[in-house]
């Protein structure tokens, strides 16, 4: 079986480590991939986003099924090109990825349907939402509409900053035409709890929950990043909470979508807040969360390419989605310097007993050596009974990997541990 995955970060990588588990899998393609997994795909260099060329690449290629990961090309209806082929596909098509693509969108849903979330107001106008924040309480969220990165949503905790944010949004154009509307939302206080979710539309069976660690620096500090780290399960979703995410957020999720003309299959992503009125909705994706997969996936027991076949099949209620009762870490090697500037071109070196545990995103291939080529280059995983014995086994593992401008955080789980009672 011929498989394709469409992406090139560690979240990619790991959904191949995964998919190769199953023994009728014989050739995974990776589009652009990236030089860090060339032992466990085939890369190309074909944009992510490029969806011509990816259907062009699928029916060259006559592959069997198509993994489309990232955002992007799930919100550009890389799936609705890929299925109007005749290719299997996992990701939701374009009138479904619109829960991740639009913030106004996924708020207006919650609030039509009865979905815990934060209160908001949405503007088309820079003074309108100078004025509306003007009589704002702080600190408050301003969210970009459409796609940034993970970065297009600001906590501001004065009106100069919020100043300064609507301006770089809407009309410095920081995100391009994502920040030409924005949300302005209630600022919500509590843990925050990421939960994947495979669904068919109709049946979601919810992956384990992880912590992830947004801030560049220890102690919670520094700029926001795409990810510095995550451990898993996280210790603040408890088996109360899971319930009642389960009746309140995740079934009327799906069932909105449903009413809406918009069947979602795929994974689903819920970024949660537990606040002392319950869990709410902080956002929605539509797809694998990055540095979260890293951590979730390792936990998998059933088989991955089963399940996803499942979401399309409309038959996952039939299929087995279980975890082991363990947990992971990932550390993050980055860049010094990330999110902001950093230097490129330094060869990483990673000891052989420990590269099956570590999922590679920024780095590329130059004369056979493997050299950093972003801002996240690496995650380590490690695993364990407890939670504890995770992180210790992720940070030793961590310890030996290397490069020159080499950056991570120190305290990955720390909070998660002082949660859980464990030292």
């Amino acid at each position: 079986m011929k498989i394709l995955v469409v992406g090139g970060g560690g979240r990619e990588h790991a959904i191949i480590c995964k998919l190769r588990e199953n023994k009728e899998v014989e050739t995974v393609y990776a589009l652009p991939g990236n030089g860090g997994m060339a032992d466990v795909a085939i890369c190309e260099p074909i944009a992510a986003d490029d969806v011509e060329n990816i259907v062009r690449f699928a029916k060259e290629k006559q592959v069997d099924y198509v993994v489309v990961a990232p955002d992007d090309p799930l919100v550009k209806g890389c799936v609705d090109a890929l299925e109007a082929e005749g290719f299997n596909c996992f990701g939701p098509r374009a009138n479904a990825a619109i829960i991740e693509g639009s913030k106004i969108f996924s708020k207006n849903l919650m609030k039509k349907y009865g979905i815990p979330t934060a209160a908001y107001e949405v503007f088309t106008d820079a003074e309108e939402a100078l004025l509306y924040l003007e009589k704002s309480s702080y600190p408050t969220v301003i969210k970009a509409d459409g796609l940034a990165l993970g970065k297009g949503a600001v906590i501001v905790n004065s009106l100069e900053e919020a100043r300064e944010t609507v301006k770089s949004m809407m009309l410095d154009k920081q995100f391009g035409e994502s920040g030409s509307r924005i949300v302005v939302e209630e600022f919500m206080e509590g843990p925050e709890v990421s939960v994947l979710a495979f669904t068919d539309g109709k049946t979601i069976k919810p992956m384990v929950s992880s912590m992830d660690h947004k801030r560049a620096h220890d102690n919670d500090e520094g700029l926001n990043t795409g990810g510095m780290g995550t451990v898993a399960p996280n210790p603040y979703y408890t088996e109360s909470v899971a319930q009642e995410c389960m009746e309140k957020i995740f079934l009327p999720t799906i069932r909105a979508m449903e009413k809406e003309g918009r069947l979602f299959q795929g994974c689903l992503f819920f970024g949660l807040m537990i606040t002392k009125d319950g869990p709410k909705v902080i956002e929605y994706n539509c797809r694998f969360g990055d540095p979260e997969t890293q951590v979730v996936l390792p936990l998998l027991k059933s088989d991955l390419l089963t399940i996803m076949q499942a979401t399309k099949a409309g038959t996952l209620d039939q299929v087995e989605v279980e975890f082991e009762d363990k947990n992971a870490c990932c550390v993050i090697v980055a860049s010094d310097g990330y999110p902001l500037s950093y230097e490129k071109g330094y060869e990483i070196t990673i000891p052989d007993e420990v590269k099956p545990n570590v999922y590679v995103a920024g780095a590329k291939l130059v004369n056979g050596k493997l050299v950093n080529n972003g801002g996240r280059v690496l995650g380590v995983v490690g695993k364990g009974d407890t939670l504890k014995e995770a992180i210790d086994t992720a940070y030793a593992m961590t310890h030996q990997v290397h490069f020159r401008n080499a950056y991570y955080r120190r305290d990955i789980g720390k909070r998660a541990l002082q949660a859980g009672g464990e030292n």
